[in-house]
């Protein structure tokens, strides 16, 4: 069998990477031999554009997700002032709420739900 009739599947896409990084190696080397300041340069714009492309592509999946219309209540939290609502690391679609007491400056008062409408109390 030669190379023309292996099958799609079975060829490996690191081996893609191995050729795209053997002739990014190549072409700082051409850069480096013509010279010096020119290899350094393009060493410096290829980081700072791979640099760009990865904060652009960067999403708001780690934002924290605004306060929730209804915000969840208990006896404990009426009438708390909302410090933070942050996602559960642990726990998928849950919302942890943290609020204090004006009554008890000392103490913090913690509050999961749910980010449907069901609520846990």
């Amino acid at each position: 069998m030669s190379a023309e009739e292996e099958p799609a599947e079975g060829r490996s896409p690191l081996a893609g990477a191995c050729v795209l990084v053997v002739l990014a190696g190549v072409l700082v080397a051409v850069a480096f031999a013509i010279d010096e300041a020119v290899g350094v340069l393009l060493v410096v714009v290829a980081g700072a554009v791979a640099l760009w492309r990865t904060a652009r592509r960067m999403s708001d999946s780690s934002a924290t997700p605004p306060p929730e219309e209804g915000r969840p209540s208990c006896r404990e939290c009426a009438g708390h002032e909302l410090l933070s609502v942050t996602p559960s690391r642990s726990q998928k679609g849950m919302l942890i709420y943290t609020t204090f007491s004006p009554d008890r400056p000392n103490h913090t008062h913690v509050h999961i739900a749910k980010t449907s409408t069901e609520r846990t109390p």
